[in-house]
């Protein structure tokens, strides 16, 4: 398997270096670090948790429900991550074999269920939510739980001190300001934080997972309309409209609403795009709102008058990003891993689901096993004070595509924020903390460590 290039560096390299770096072309190099003097202090926790996606939501209420004072800064103005701007799409694996997984994911779904059957469906394995009610309900989960939490908060670089990740820099509308930390959780989907640190990272730069933007429909005759019928209008209507997808296309009913959301390959067809590129992102967020636009375009320019009547309802605050920087950490997950269902004796949960390649053309869902995730993949090779959860978990590029869906994610938060909960509670390095305290700990919060069943044999999508 093509393993892309491993790059080691810190942000913010003063032009004197990065001309340097230029003629040199040498990975490794580190900015110099930055005095945390220079900057007010905007909180002291124990646990900080950068990223409110579903690891960043799992990770904050592991550590949180500890007692440890815990915040989590988040830089949109609400928490979910994809969950919530994907507009409807389905929290896979959230409730595989429809039992419960963990206090964690459970705590979520009861905040949900509390407001009715308009917020919420659950299914086989996974839970169909309006958005609206999940990000408030994500507000009650962490209420509940103690957790502090502030949007509009973006992580800009990284405070390290011997080795140590000992906080952020966040701007904010006062300027930079930093947040110390005895732990730091990384869920910030791009590493952001572990790159920053100078952590090293991987990326398969010739294989990305396309990005994608969510669309919803609305005006729609259920009684003679169904989502085949919109998929095939979308289709025909690609020689009018080019950036519309060649790859997957799915329609389905928002949970409980007569709005229908769109879930398709995004930028399969434009090449493979990284979204830490400035340009790159840029470019792909503009032309997704082009491509979403020459859908409905296809959807309203229909013979059939049923569907003509049919209006563009919203489209999602920004692209969902599959895959970009994975953390290098004390073990790799791989496709292989996935495939023969693996156990580790420092397991710290399981990703279940399919291996899913982010639905480009050419691939499909290909079947793997339940497989457990290691406590070393959580843990960077070389930088301390940090932990990874989500999709910045070490692993290969199919490796991460292997039970990538937000419940796995969650799990993996859970995992990763009760960890940094423990180091910081006992003053030691995550790295140092013996994980057989830490699989007590999780199974006190209801994960079974111990699965039995891997084959999954009647799992559906």
């Amino acid at each position: 398997m093509k393993q892309g290039r491993n790059v080691s560096r810190r942000a913010f390299i003063p032009a004197s270096m990065a001309a340097a770096g230029a003629a040199a072309k040498s990975f490794g190099q580190t900015a110099p670090a930055r005095p945390a003097s220079r900057y007010p202090v905007l909180d002291t926790v124990d646990v900080l948790v950068v990223g409110g996606g579903p690891a960043g939501i799992g990770a904050a209420l592991g550590a949180a429900r500890t007692g440890a004072s815990t915040l989590l800064v988040e830089n949109q103005s609400f928490f979910g991550g994809i969950a919530a701007w994907s507009l409807g799409m389905q929290m896979n694996q959230m409730r595989p074999w429809s039992k419960a997984r963990s206090a964690v994911h459970e705590l979520l779904i009861a905040r949900l269920n509390a407001y009715g059957d308009q917020a919420v469906r659950l299914g086989e394995h996974e839970v169909w939510t309006n958005v609206e009610y999940l990000k408030v309900a994500i507000l009650d989960a962490l209420d509940q739980a103690g957790c502090k939490y502030l949007v509009h908060t973006r992580a800009v670089d990284a405070i390290v001190e011997n080795n140590r990740v000992a906080g952020i820099v966040v701007a904010t509308k006062r300027g930079l300001m930093a947040i110390r930390a005895k732990a730091v959780v990384d869920s910030s989907g791009d590493a952001d934080v572990a790159f920053y640190a100078g952590a090293e990272t991987m990326c398969d730069p010739d294989n990305l997972m396309p990005m994608t933007l969510a669309v919803t429909l609305t005006n729609i005759n259920l009684a003679k309309t169904k989502p085949a019928d919109v998929v095939a209008a979308i289709r025909a209507g690609k020689a009018r409209h080019p950036l519309i997808t060649s790859g997957f296309l799915e329609i389905k009913q928002v949970a409980h609403g007569s709005a229908w959301w769109v879930n398709h390959a995004g930028t399969a067809d434009m090449g493979r795009v990284d979204a830490t590129d400035p340009k790159g992102r840029s470019e792909a967020e503009c032309q997704s709102r082009r491509q979403a636009l020459q859908m409905i375009q296809a959807i309203r320019e229909s013979e059939n008058p049923d569907l003509r009547q049919i209006e563009w309802g919203t489209a999602g605050p920004q692209v969902s990003v599959r895959e970009t920087r994975r953390v290098k950490g004390l073990y790799i997950i791989s496709e292989q891993d996935a495939i023969a269902g693996r156990t580790f004796d420092d397991t710290i949960g399981w990703r279940a689901g399919f291996i899913d390649l982010g639905g480009q053309k050419g691939t499909k869902l290909d079947k793997m096993k339940v497989h457990d995730v290691p406590y070393r993949s959580l843990v960077p090779e070389k930088v301390d004070g940090l932990l990874m959860a989500g999709r910045c978990i070490s692993a290969t590029h199919v490796g991460a595509a292997s039970g990538k869906s937000m419940g796995n994610c969650m799990a993996t938060g859970h995992a990763a924020g009760l960890a940094a909960a423990l180091s910081a509670q006992q003053n030691i390095m995550p790295r140092e903390l013996k994980v057989a305290r830490l699989q007590d700990k999780l199974r006190a919060d209801g994960v079974n460590l111990e699965v039995k069943e891997r084959d999954q044999p009647n799992l559906r999508i």
